[in-house]
């Protein structure tokens, strides 16, 4: 499977943006997803996780509250819809798909556990 992330873009401070990441040569229904980011000069950080069915959402404690990830099997797509957007969430956000089922059963917060990546979607916010 091979994915596409888009979305970012250049928002205000207390604004709102929604990710999406599509899928395409294969299918997403049997993965769980994760959303990374990572801003200039750092580690590439977890933001957020879904099980392959939509039912369980894990968050990084910074986002909790204002961003919410989602998927659409049927359209073979994740979303992140973030909202009250603040400048330390500019990054380049990942989409990852956990194929091999590693951080399923480890650590969803490890990107090292994820075996599928997007190319990357930048968000910038502007103060």
């Amino acid at each position: 499977v091979q994915l596409q992330a888009s979305g970012g873009g250049l928002v205000q401070v207390g604004g709102s943006l929604r990710l999406s990441c599509a899928a395409s040569e294969g299918t997403l229904s049997s993965y769980d997803m994760a959303w990374f980011r990572q801003a200039p000069g750092k580690e590439r950080d977890f933001v957020a996780a879904i099980n392959w069915s939509g039912v369980w959402t894990y968050y990084e404690d910074s986002v909790k509250g204002r961003f919410t990830i989602s998927r659409d099997n049927a359209k073979n797509t994740l979303y992140l819809q973030m909202s009250s957007l603040k400048p330390e969430d500019t990054a380049v956000y990942y989409c990852a798909a956990d194929g091999r089922e590693m951080a399923k059963y480890s650590d969803y917060r490890m990107a090292a556990l994820y075996d599928t990546w997007g190319q990357g979607t930048q968000v910038t916010v502007s103060s």
